[in-house]
Order: C-alpha cells, then sequence, then structure tokens
C-alpha cells in the first residue's frame, strides 16, 4: 500500500506537529549527564559484541549470523543490487536503548559492490578530504584533521533537511584495523558534535554542543569490508543520540523521526557505491 501525505490528513498533521514540537525549542533539547551516561553504556556493550565478530571464524558480516536460509537469501539480495538496512537492539545487563531524555537509534546496512577491490574501496574511503565531494547535499565540508598510521582524526560538516534545516560541524576518531586477509574494519567516533546557529551559514558561529534543537547528539558508525565473490560487501552499523519525543506527542512522531537515521544509512551506502563503481571505470 502507498502511503501519500497528500491523501492522508493524518501524516499532515504529524508533520506539521513535529515541526511545531522540534521548531524552536533548543533549551529543551539540552544535553543531560544521564543521557550521555546511558548511551555510552549501550555504547560499550555494542562495542563488546564485535570481539567475537572479528575472530578468525567470527560472523564478521551482520548477515553471516542468519540461518543458512536467511543468510543465503541475504546474498543473494546484495548480488541484485539491494540495499539491506536493519533496525538493532543491544540486550545486556543494566543496559537499555531506552535511554532518559534521548533516543538511541541503531541500524546496521549492508551493500554488494560488484567488480570492486578491497584496494580500490578503501582508498576512497579513506579520502576524508573528499567527503563532501562525494556526500553531497549530506557532506558540505571535510578534511581530514591528522593521520598517524591506523589513526585518523576527521572533520564533517553535515547538512540535514527533513523538517526543517539545520548544519552540524562535527569531529571524529577513527580507527582501522584488518581482521583477516580481505576482512578490514573501521570504528569512526564522534568527539564534538556542534550545531550552527544560522543554517543559511554554514561557516558562522555555532551553539555549544548539547544544545540547539537536539536532532544530532552523537553519532558513532562502524565499517566492515569484505572482498568476495567478484567484489567488496560494505557494512556500517550505526549509533547514533537524539532528544527525545515531546511529552504527549511520542506515539505519533517516533516513527517519523527514527526513520531519518535509517534513509541516511541507505543514502550513504548507496552513494558509495555509486563512487566506488565510478572511480573504477576511471582506472579502466
Amino acid at each position: 500500500m502507498t502511503f501519500s501525505m497528500k491523501s492522508h490528513p493524518i501524516g499532515v498533521l504529524a508533520v506539521f506537529l513535529l515541526a511545531m514540537a522540534f521548531g524552536d525549542c533548543a533549551s529543551a533539547a539540552e544535553l543531560k549527564q544521564k543521557t550521555t551516561a546511558a548511551f555510552n553504556r549501550y555504547v560499550a556493550a555494542t562495542e563488546a559484541r564485535f570481539a567475537g565478530e572479528l575472530r578468525p571464524g567470527g560472523a564478521f558480516l551482520y548477515i553471516d549470523a542468519l540461518n543458512d536460509s536467511g543468510k543465503r537469501n541475504a546474498y543473494q539480495q546484495l548480488k541484485q543490487g539491494e540495499i539491506l538496512v536493519e533496525k538493532l537492539e543491544t540486550k545486556a545487563p543494566g543496559v537499555t536503548s531506552d535511554v532518559p531524555d534521548g533516543m538511541v537509534h541503531h541500524w546496521v546496512g549492508l551493500i554488494f559492490i560488484p567488480g570492486a577491490t578491497l584496494v580500490q574501496t578503501l582508498s576512497l574511503v579513506k579520502d576524508y578530504d573528499r567527503r563532501a565531494e562525494l556526500y553531497k547535499p549530506d557532506v558540505i565540508a571535510s578534511r581530514t584533521v591528522s593521520h598517524h598510521g591506523d589513526d585518523y582524526k576527521m572533520f564533517l560538516r553535515l547538512h540535514q533537511k527533513k523538517f526543517t534545516t539545520v548544519v552540524f560541524n562535527t569531529d571524529y576518531d577513527v580507527h582501522w584495523g584488518q581482521a583477516a586477509p580481505g576482512k578490514v574494519f573501521s570504528n569512526s567516533i564522534s568527539t564534538r558534535i556542534a550545531e550552527v546557529k544560522d543554517p543559511d551559514k554554514p561557516d558562522g558561529p555555532e551553539l555549544p554542543p548539547g544544545t540547539g534543537h537536539g536532532y544530532l547528539w552523537r553519532l558513532n558508525t562502524y565499517w566492515r569490508f569484505e572482498e568476495k565473490d567478484g567484489g567488496v560487501y560494505l557494512q556500517c552499523e550505526a549509533l547514533s543520540l537524539t532528544r527525545d519525543m515531546p511529552t504527549g506527542l511520542g506515539w505519533l512522531l517516533k516513527p517519523l523521526v527514527t526513520a531519518i537515521p535509517r534513509q541516511s544509512l541507505n543514502r550513504a551506502l548507496g552513494q558509495t557505491r555509486k563512487v566506488v563503481m565510478e572511480e573504477g571505470k576511471k582506472v579502466k
């Protein structure tokens, strides 16, 4: 069934309420210490899972942990060009995605890039100075801040336009590693996210981190690359933290808000495949 905002009054109402609720409420969106602490516990529990997946024989890709039928179908879908995106939730003692005064968004997505090599793919993905060129309009400025061996610091200026337009200055620590021959991973951890005061002036002054609309407080992405089957499988597991829903409107607005990280991940994966394949054509 196709859903049309024009033909469904409740859809129009949801967008209107979201714009009203989130439009000018910077003070209500201040990041609290208890929110940060709960998110950090969730991140730690999630990262603890990686040790088993990165060891020899571990489920390096998310789909490798599925049953035989599910695994076979997932690989077939990827080879047919589909982008697979699934919602995740880490479960551990004392850990929950239901954090106080915030929302945890946890997704994993996979693509297959036919004809690509690991060397070719990593050369492009590690070129942080080109992120703005390759991922526009979501990224409008990018640069490598420092690089020492397998560790990078990078800056991205993110542009988000959904119910309103916001711009974020974001910094990340990135670590690269190799799980096995043909299997490479990287962890990109946000260290600072600040909203720009005026989205029409992205180079202008910014708000203190943890204030503003609250559309993005934390963003960690965990990437995996595996070369096989005549191409490269690429996986991105994304963990982000945003403000919570206004009291009384969660039932209506939450589905719309939680769709944003999924859509962003889908776009990022699709764009990555596109640019890797385009770059591959240039060198042939």
